[in-house]
Parts: C-alpha cells; sequence; structure tokens
C-alpha cells in the first residue's frame, strides 16, 4: 500500500480545475488521445488492441474491475499535466505542503528525554524546500518508505524542533503505524 505516494497524487488531483473523465469510454479516447495509438494504450493496460477499439467506439461500457482502476489510475496520471506542474511549482516555492496524519511517532534524543513513541494527531504545515523534496523524489521513483524519511524530517524540523528554537539536540523521529495519512497544497 503506497499511502505516501498516493497521498501525494491526491493533493495534487485537489488541484484540477476540471473533472477527469468518468466513462469507461471517455476515459480510453482519452488515454488514446495522449498516446496517440490504440496499440501503447492496450500495451499499458494489458489488454488487446481490439478492445481498446470497442471502448472507444463505446462498444463496451463496463470493463471489469481490476481494468476499471487501471484505467482510472492512468487518466488520473496523465489528467491536466500543466495544472499538475503548476501546482507543484507553487508547493515547492511558496505554498509548502500541508501533513495531516495520526500516527505513532516519538524520536531519539539524549538520555533523560521523554522519546517514548505514541499516537499522535498531527496537522503541520511543511515548508517548501520539504513540498519539492517529496515531489522530487515521487517523481524520481523513490519508495514509500524514502518518502516517508522525508515527511519524518519535516516534521522533526517543523514540529519537534519548532525550526531550531528547541530540541536541538533531537537526532532522528520515528514516523510508524500510520492511521491516516493526507497531504493538502
Amino acid at each position: 500500500m503506497a499511502t505516501f505516494g498516493d497521498g501525494l497524487d491526491k493533493a495534487m488531483q485537489k488541484a484540477f480545475t476540471r473533472p477527469a473523465p468518468k466513462s469507461a469510454g471517455a476515459q480510453m479516447r482519452y488515454l488514446v488521445k495522449q498516446m496517440k495509438g490504440t496499440k501503447p494504450v492496450a500495451q499499458m493496460l494489458r489488454i488487446s488492441q481490439r478492445t481498446v477499439e470497442r471502448y472507444v467506439k463505446d462498444q463496451i461500457k463496463k470493463p471489469r474491475p481490476d481494468l476499471a482502476a487501471r484505467l482510472e489510475r492512468e487518466v488520473k496520471k496523465r489528467w491536466q499535466p500543466q495544472i499538475r506542474a503548476k501546482a507543484r511549482q507553487k508547493a515547492a516555492t511558496t505554498g509548502g505542503i500541508v501533513i495531516d496524519t495520526r500516527a505513532r511517532l516519538g524520536y531519539v534524543a539524549p538520555i533523560g528525554s521523554t522519546d517514548e513513541d505514541r499516537i499522535r494527531h498531527l496537522t503541520v504545515a511543511l515548508p517548501p524546500r520539504y513540498a519539492a523534496r517529496l515531489f522530487d523524489a515521487q517523481e524520481a521513483g523513490a519508495s514509500d518508505a524514502r518518502l516517508q524519511e522525508i515527511a519524518a524530517e519535516g516534521l522533526k524540523d517543523v514540529y519537534f524542533q519548532d525550526g531550531g528554537r528547541r530540541a536541538g539536540r533531537l537526532e532522528e523521529v520515528h514516523f510508524t503505524d500510520i492511521e491516516h495519512l493526507e497531504f493538502d497544497l
């Protein structure tokens, strides 16, 4: 389950100015137009080229659940690329990103501190540099674990250390047992 990658994708989808196509035929026509042919769409969705053509002509209207999920995911991945790029640019330069999570958070600190992990519900605005790192890592194909590390570093800096004003000797933040995770631009 790719919670961080999916969360970042959902945050991007909130920036869309128009809804993505809903019907299977409209989704298939959009993909055929984007990929310039039925053959690449068929290969990407792992179905026959003739099946793609039938969806385009509305001869088939209701896809299997697994195909419907793949189709929707691929359409949303390609939908409104310029709007997506502008939202990423804004988050990475001026706006930052808000993370809303309920997870087990704790930290490694010198002896004598109260570093025990506990479930916390946090809504924290991460600065633009962390938004840029998250989006760059996602674009580079980073694993969910790497995205989680970047988010933990951001929470360490903003929430635990308050930008360097407290907990100066804090070494590492543990971010585990995620119950809820949502990003907003």
